[in-house]
């Protein structure tokens, strides 16, 4: 497949807003998506902000150097928006030649910020700016091959989205599930109703300072279950890492409920080897150190973490799903007690059995586990689901660059 110069189907757009129609302001996303400004824009003079049209790009050449990847985004959200002046827009000058989509694709290959990131350090005009954007060769198949490439991507694309609201969802529901039992104190009573509305007896906890359901006691995390702090294989025996066993740090954690997959792998003769650190399935890892402490996890595979994780095995498996968002809801409280510690945050092993919590009676915990389970699984499932559709878009664009007589062989 021939490659075509980009800059003969692009051209600049320079459109401020000058009568204040647009007051939608935009930032740019490393996931070259749009996001909600969160500028203090009190006093400032909108009308020099740059409009992007639905169907426009806007890029920001400033911060290829510093992140190694351009961030450009299409404007797909169906209105008009605003950027900052320091940004360039620009459209396509010939739509039934290059669709906006099928270039959008070409901008998200890994190999085109690569490209980006090369010409900064070797352009002698310093950085990646619109010349080095106009030089960029792609190819350009016919417009019903762009269309068919745009849909199958869109459609993958989607059923993410798809997958991702539903696990907001769930993980809400959940969330809201374990306030009303273990927050507000409204956990069913032995008829099913609502404990403290229906006049179930409180008591006061001097520790705590509130009153507290009869029979509940505050107790340490060890005494709840065997905390492991990982531990990361010897730089002296590099065939400890391999491709078969899951080997946990924090970058792992992105903000989801569950880590189905570790960016890092152990061999059997890693995995052998710490075999006293292995966590079984829904333990809950807790990231205890530096700008990533407080983060929680279940893991839904057994694994191994580094010293960066202390993780908690409930004497009880349906401990996990109480301590999950009972470690989530002192998220706050474990940074103070790291920051007191160490000039470097850092929680240790012994720091963390220490903490104490508020411990339900075990049927409660037991009767939570038994619904938020059920929840977990089927998040788990769309999770699952969703990495292996991201495999696919990467595949998708990758064949981007594939010529139609390799298509054939």
């Amino acid at each position: 497949m021939s490659y075509k110069i980009l800059g003969n189907y692009i051209r600049k757009v320079d459109n401020k807003n000058k009568d204040f129609k647009v007051l939608n302001l935009q930032g740019l996303s490393m996931k070259k998506e749009f996001r909600k400004s969160t500028s203090n824009i009190v006093g400032t003079d909108l009308s020099k902000y740059k409009i992007v049209k639905q169907g426009q790009f806007c890029c920001d050449f400033m911060s290829v150097i510093r992140v190694h990847k351009l961030p450009v985004v299409l404007n797909n959200l169906g209105e008009d928006v605003i950027i900052s002046p320091a940004y360039i827009v620009f459209e396509i000058t010939d739509k039934d030649v290059l669709l906006p989509e099928y270039l959008m694709m070409w901008f998200r290959r890994s190999e085109f910020d690569r490209y980006a990131d090369f010409r900064c350090d070797s352009s002698i005009r310093g950085g990646f700016q619109w010349e080095e954007l106009c030089e960029v060769e792609l190819p350009v198949p016919s417009i019903e091959e762009q269309s068919k490439a745009v849909e199958q991507y869109q459609s993958v694309t989607n059923k993410i989205k798809v997958n991702e609201q539903i696990c907001s969802t769930l993980e809400a529901t959940a969330q809201a599930l374990y306030k009303h039992w273990f927050v507000d104190f409204e956990f069913p009573n032995e008829e099913g109703k609502p404990y403290k509305s229906s006049g179930g007896k409180m008591v006061w906890n001097e520790e705590l300072g509130k009153e507290i359901p009869e029979g509940w006691e505050v107790r340490s995390l060890k005494s709840l279950g065997n905390v492991i702090t990982g531990k990361t294989p010897s730089s002296s025996n590099p065939e400890d890492f391999g491709n078969e066993f899951q080997f946990v740090t924090p970058s792992d954690f992105v903000g989801n409920k569950v880590i189905t997959d570790s960016s890092r792998k152990l061999s059997k003769i890693g995995r052998n080897r710490l075999s006293n650190k292995i966590n079984p399935k829904k333990s809950v890892l807790v990231t205890c150190i530096g700008s990533d402490m407080g983060k929680v996890s279940l893991n839904i595979e057994e694994c191994i973490t580094n010293q960066q994780i202390n993780s908690i095995v409930g004497n009880k498996e349906y401990y996990s799903e109480f301590l999950y968002y009972k470690l989530n809801e002192l998220k706050e409280e474990l940074k103070s007690i790291a920051v007191g510690g160490s000039t470097m945050p850092m929680l240790s092993k012994s720091q963390f059995e220490a903490i104490e919590i508020l411990k339900p009676f075990d049927e409660i915990m037991e009767s939570f586990s038994n619904i938020t389970c059920d929840i977990t699984d089927y998040y788990s499932i769309q999770k699952k689901q969703n990495r292996k559709l991201s495999q696919l878009q990467s595949l998708l664009l990758s064949r981007l660059a594939v010529g139609e007589e390799e298509k054939v062989l």
